[in-house]
């Protein structure tokens, strides 16, 4: 039993990394690297680095990734406003507040 969990967390971990790109030396990046640089690129617009983060780890990783910073933000900005995640969530999607 110890083992197959063993396998599947080594499996589940090492889609979280990646190779690194040739030309980069050994450097491998993580899943909240890559989340953090797509957010970024996102927030700024940037196409290509983007894309670059997005080769980093898998896109279910990526996707997992990327709603951990937009819940951060959430409640940081829920915390800061005083108000709900939810409320908050719902104005920077421009929806009515429920």
């Amino acid at each position: 039993m110890f083992g197959r969990l063993r396998t599947s967390f080594s499996r589940f971990r090492h889609s979280m990394r990646v190779e690194a790109a040739p030309g980069r030396g050994n450097q491998t990046h993580n899943l909240f690297e890559s989340a953090a640089a797509h957010v970024t690129a996102c927030a700024e617009d940037d196409q290509e680095p983007m894309d670059e983060a997005s080769t980093w780890v898998s896109p279910e990783a990526l996707s997992f990734g990327v709603s951990e910073p937009a819940c951060r933000a959430v409640i940081a900005l829920a915390r800061e406003h005083d108000e709900s995640p939810r409320t908050v969530a719902r104005t920077l999607l421009g929806l009515p507040v429920a």
